[in-house]
Parts: structure tokens; C-alpha cells; sequence
């Protein structure tokens, strides 16, 4: 990156932060995932319970491994031979559990943020449930609002992950979303989390790489 994009985005991260915390809501930013394995590693308590919700920017900074390997009770929804019953038993736990952690479609200068979700396993643990919420995000997800935020999620996000899930609906064939009726519609539950009662009960890292779709 020029030194002068690198002055936009750290600008944007400074505005997105500070409105974050207005919100309740604690905003980080970290360089690489080496750095941010070490913010993880002092904001989860070990042997605590961590669930996690779908992200591929999990897997991709290396937390799902880091949680395997860990001194965490790691409800593991991907491990090899799980069933479905056994998955739905995971959601259920994850509203107890002590650190529920997964990624954001999209997060607004504002600090606002939005998601979108199939079945609401992902969404409902960030609104209710867990004593603390982690979100991990690349500074690509970071939109200037609403609105921008709405049309990411729906003509990049979403139709990139019904494609991954192997969906049979219109957007993965014409890549965009034409807010369809399929019964195979990911596109659910829409939900914009604008701020919280408990201070910093969800916190917001920014990894300063582009990550997950």
C-alpha cells in the first residue's frame, strides 16, 4: 500500500473505533495474526467455554486452531464426524458459553454492525447470551453506512457464501442477490446491532488485512 492509502485507512479505522466505543461497544485494531492470537490470548480467560459462530476469517487467521490447541472448552461445531443433533446442541451452549466468537459481514464507520444469517446460530449469541462476544474483521469489511453496508452483504457477501455452501439459488449463478424466495436462501435473519447495555461486552477486532468475504 502508498503511504497515502495507508493515511485513509488508518483515518477510517480512527473514526470506526472511536464511534464503536460511543456505542458500548470495544473496538480494537491489530496489525497481523500474530497480534491478534496475543489480544486474544488476554481477553480469553483460560479454561473458560468459547463457541464460535460460521467464519471464514477464523479459519484464515488461524483462531478455530488456536482454540483446538488452547486451555479452552472449545465447542467445536466443525470438528470431524459431528452430527447434525450434535451441532444443534452446540448452538443451544453457545448462549452460556463465557466467549462466543465469529466475524461480521459488514461494520459501518459509524460503528454499527450488520450481519446476515441463514438460520440466526451466528447472529442471536451476538445480540443475547454470552458474557462476552469477540468479532474478528478485516479492514475490508468496514463500509461508510447502512446502506452500504446492506449492498456488500447481499451482492458480495452473501452470494460468495451460498456459492461456498453449495446452494442452489439465483445468486450463485448470477452472482448478485435478487432477493429471492428459495427455499435454499441463506439470506434470513438481517440484523444491525447499534449499541449495547453492558460496557464492552462485545468486542471488535480489526485486523489490518483483507479477510473472509
Amino acid at each position: 500500500m502508498t503511504k497515502n492509502v495507508l493515511w485513509y485507512i488508518e483515518k477510517q479505522l480512527d473514526r470506526t473505533i472511536a464511534n464503536l466505543r460511543k456505542r458500548n461497544i470495544a473496538g480494537f485494531f491489530v496489525k497481523d495474526t500474530n497480534d491478534l492470537i496475543k489480544l486474544l490470548k488476554e481477553l480469553i480467560d483460560e479454561k473458560s467455554i468459547v463457541g464460535v459462530g460460521d467464519s471464514m476469517t477464523l479459519f484464515e487467521t488461524g483462531v478455530i486452531d488456536f482454540l483446538r490447541e488452547g486451555n479452552y472448552t472449545f465447542l467445536d461445531k466443525y470438528k470431524n464426524g459431528i452430527t447434525s443433533e450434535e451441532k444443534k446442541q452446540i448452538y443451544i451452549q453457545n448462549f452460556s458459553c463465557d466467549t462466543f466468537m465469529c466475524s461480521t459481514n459488514a461494520l459501518t464507520e459509524n460503528g454499527e454492525l450488520y450481519n446476515i444469517d441463514g438460520n440466526g446460530s451466528r447472529v442471536a449469541p451476538m445480540i443475547y447470551g454470552p458474557k462476552q462476544v469477540i468479532l474478528v474483521a478485516g479492514i475490508n469489511k468496514i463500509v461508510k453506512d447502512i446502506e452500504e453496508a446492506e449492498k456488500r452483504v447481499r451482492n458480495y457477501s452473501a452470494p460468495i457464501d451460498a456459492k461456498r455452501l453449495g446452494k442452489n439459488t439465483p445468486c450463485t449463478t448470477l452472482g448478485y442477490c435478487i432477493d429471492c424466495q428459495s427455499p435454499n436462501r441463506i439470506c434470513n435473519d438481517f440484523t444491525i446491532i447499534k449499541g449495547q447495555f453492558v460496557k464492552d461486552r462485545i468486542k471488535v477486532i480489526i485486523v489490518g488485512k483483507q479477510l473472509g468475504y
